[in-house]
C-alpha cells in the first residue's frame, strides 16, 4: 500500500555528520532518493575523493558513491540549511563530535541517530548524549536494525526501524528514506531500541568467542538465544515494550551481527576465542568494535540502574563478557562458568522484571 504521508516541504536537504561506513550508507540511500545529501567529513582528502571520484579512500574503497553525495569539512556549509541531519559517529566519540558543531546546527533541526551503543564516560545512549549537546527540545530519531553498510550501498534488500517519542518525525523520515531496498518501520519505543543496538554487539562477541573456540551450531545458537533473554530482560526493567526486543533492533539486529560475516564484533570475539589478546586485536584493525567499549560500560550501568540480588545471576553472559575483556577470564573459562550455573527455568515472569 503506498503511503498517505506527504513529503517534506521542498527542497530537503539531508547533512550526515560522521563520514564512516554507516554515514556512507545512509547518504547512498538519501541519494538514492534523490535527495542532495553532503557528508560532514574530517579531513580534505576524503572530501577530495567523495567529490571527485565518488569513492571513499579508506572505507568500503570499492564503493561507488552516488554522484548526488557531496562532502565537506565545514559544517557552515552543510549544517545550518540542513532539512534533516543524521549522526554517524560512533558513540564514544559522539558527545565531543557534537559539541564542536552545535553551534552550526538550528535549534529546531531534527536529527536522526544511526549510533549504537553506550558511552563509557556518562553511561549514557545516544539519546542521553544528543539531548546534553544540542538541547531536549531539538527533535530526534534512532535508526536501527540488521543494517550491514556494505550490503545498503549494494542495494541488498534491507529493514529496519526508526524510533521517536515523535511519531510523526518517524514517519516522515520512513518515508522520506524508504524504497524498494531499504524498508523503514516506526516506532515510538527509543528505550527498546536503544537497549537492542547496544546488547546486541556485546551478544556478538561471544557468539564470535564460541566459533573462535570450535563449540558448533549448538552452542552458539543457546548462546545468542540466551543472551537475548537478557537483552529482553534489562529492556523490560527499563521500561521497553517486549515487541521492540523481539523486533527489527533487538532480536533482528542481534542475529544479523551474530550470524553475519561482515560483523565486526563477531570478529574481534572470534579473533578472542583463537587466542589472541586484545591488545594484538586493537593494534591489528582500524575498524570499530562498538561491543568491546559498550561491554564493560552496561555492566555498569546494569548494575546502576536495575535492582535485585546477585545480577551477574541475572546477566550472566553480559557479565562473564565484560570479565573476558578485562582480563578477568579466558573465553573458555568464561563458557564453563555459563555452562554450571545453577538451574533454572528457561523464561522469567515478565509480570515480574525484577525476577
Amino acid at each position: 500500500m503506498a503511503s498517505t504521508t506527504p513529503p517534506p516541504p521542498y527542497p530537503v536537504r539531508i547533512a550526515v555528520m560522521g563520514g564512516g561506513n554507516f554515514g556512507l550508507a545512509l547518504a547512498s540511500v538519501c541519494a538514492r532518493k534523490g535527495i542532495p545529501t553532503t557528508i560532514l567529513v574530517r579531513k580534505q582528502e576524503i572530501a577530495d575523493s567523495i567529490n571527485t571520484n565518488h569513492t571513499h579512500p579508506t572505507k568500503m574503497s570499492d564503493i561507488t558513491i552516488p554522484a548526488r553525495v557531496r562532502a565537506t569539512i565545514h559544517p557552515e556549509q552543510c549544517l545550518p540549511d540542513a532539512t534533516y541531519i543524521i549522526h554517524a559517529v560512533p558513540v564514544q566519540y559522539s558527545r565531543e563530535y557534537l559539541q564542536s558543531v552545535a553551534e552550526y546546527i538550528p535549534a529546531t533541526t531534527p536529527v536522526l541517530s544511526g549510533s549504537k551503543g553506550i558511552e563509557t564516560s556518562s553511561l549514557g545512549f545516544m539519546a542521553d548524549v544528543l539531548k546534553e549537546t544540542l538541547g531536549v527540545e531539538r527533535p530526534y530519531a534512532f535508526l536501527s536494525g540488521p543494517s550491514f553498510a556494505r550490503e545498503i550501498c549494494q542495494g541488498v534488500a534491507t529493514a529496519v526501524v526508526i524510533a521517536s517519542e515523535d511519531i510523526l518525525l518517524a514517519r516522515d523520515l520512513a518515508f522520506l528514506l524508504s524504497d524498494d531496498r531499504f524498508r523503514c518501520f516506526t516506532t515510538r519505543d527509543v528505550m527498546g531500541v536503544e537497549i537492542g543496538g547496544a546488547v546486541k554487539n556485546v551478544i556478538a562477541l561471544a557468539a564470535g568467542m564460541c566459533e573462535g573456540l570450535g563449540l558448533g551450531t549448538n552452542a552458539m545458537s543457546g548462546l545468542v538465544t540466551r543472551g537475548c533473554g537478557e537483552m529482553r530482560r534489562l529492556g523490560l526493567s527499563l521500561g521497553a515494550l517486549p515487541s521492540t526486543i523481539a523486533g527489527l533492533s533487538g532480536v533482528g539486529d542481534t542475529f544479523g551481527t551474530c550470524f553475519g560475516p561482515l560483523s565486526r564484533n563477531r570478529k574481534f570475539g572470534y579473533r578472542l576465542g583463537k587466542g589472541e589478546t586484545m591488545e594484538e586485536i586493537l593494534a591489528s584493525t582500524t575498524e570499530v568494535a562498538e561491543g568491546v567499549d559498550t561491554s564493560v560500560a552496561l555492566v555498569s550501568f546494569i548494575k546502576n540502574n536495575c535492582r535485585g540480588y546477585r545480577l551477574d545471576l541475572k546477566y550472566p553472559i553480559l557479565f562473564g563478557i565484560a570479565d573476558i575483556l578485562q582480563g578477568n577470564l579466558t573465553p573458555a573459562d568464561g563458557l564453563k562458568g555459563i555452562m554450571n550455573l545453577p538451574f533454572v527455568m528457561e523464561n522469567f515472569d515478565e509480570r515480574d522484571y525484577s525476577i
